[in-house]
């Protein structure tokens, strides 16, 4: 399989996402509309997908921020038959190439901290950091996202920064200075189906964990993801 990765091209691949999107997270979860997006593209927005020919696999969504050289990136989704091929990160490595040509240094995304293969990817695989905790930050929410509060971490992918330019290149990053470990479930869908009093627990248990190390002046600067657990410094 080669697959390319590459700016959405008109309207019908931009409604094409849109199956995609219900295809990830859920008929329940509203998918962002073609409509929108196109407008956003035209308006330097980024639209990227992941195809194996005309079969697309994955998708990225990006737009402008209100500060000058910051992105949003908004939505990254691959089909669960395309998993294993490493394109959520290859995706990202597109979108970081896409900004730097553009000016733009700083990516900002949410992610929900309690689901490991996310940190693996947002902060081990990219290295991104953070220092701000969005407790419900969407509300009640439908699709897998269902059944607990959407408590999101707010990202910083500083793109040219020394952990960030390591990965890129395939690189070893920095070691980092590690001084508190928060771990959390390997696999939060599994334990949501067994034992959803259980998931609720370590939501709560992770948002006082990092809410009170976020007030001590520590972040988030790295992830062990054979131990599923953050790495606070």
């Amino acid at each position: 399989m080669t697959v390319a990765i590459r700016e959405l091209d008109g309207l019908a691949e931009l409604k094409r996402s849109e199956d995609l999107q219900r295809a990830v997270w859920g008929q329940g979860d509203p998918a962002d509309n073609a409509d929108l997006m196109l407008a956003i593209q035209h308006e330097g927005g980024l639209v990227a997908g992941a195809f194996d020919g005309a079969d697309m696999l994955g998708f990225l969504f990006a737009f402008p921020s209100a500060t000058p050289g910051v992105q949003h990136s908004h939505r990254l989704a691959v089909l669960r038959r395309a998993r294993g091929l490493r394109l959520g990160v290859r995706l990202k490595w597109f979108q970081r190439d896409w900004c730097l040509k553009r000016g733009i240094r700083l990516v900002r995304w949410t992610y929900d901290p309690l689901r490991a293969v996310n940190a693996g990817l947002n902060v081990a695989a990219l290295g991104g950091v953070s220092t701000t905790y969005l407790p419900d930050y969407y509300g009640a929410m439908e699709g897998i996202n269902a059944g607990l509060p959407s408590d999101r971490l707010m990202l910083d992918w500083q793109l040219s920064s020394p952990g960030v330019a390591a990965r890129a290149e395939g690189a070893a990053a920095p070691a980092p200075f590690v001084q508190r470990r928060v771990p959390i479930p390997r696999d939060l869908d599994a334990l949501l189906r067994a034992a959803p009093d259980q998931a609720l627990a370590a939501r709560m248990e992770l948002r006082a964990a990092l809410t009170e190390g976020f007030a001590a002046g520590l972040g988030i600067i790295g992830f062990d993801t054979e131990k599923a657990e953050y790495w606070l410094g």
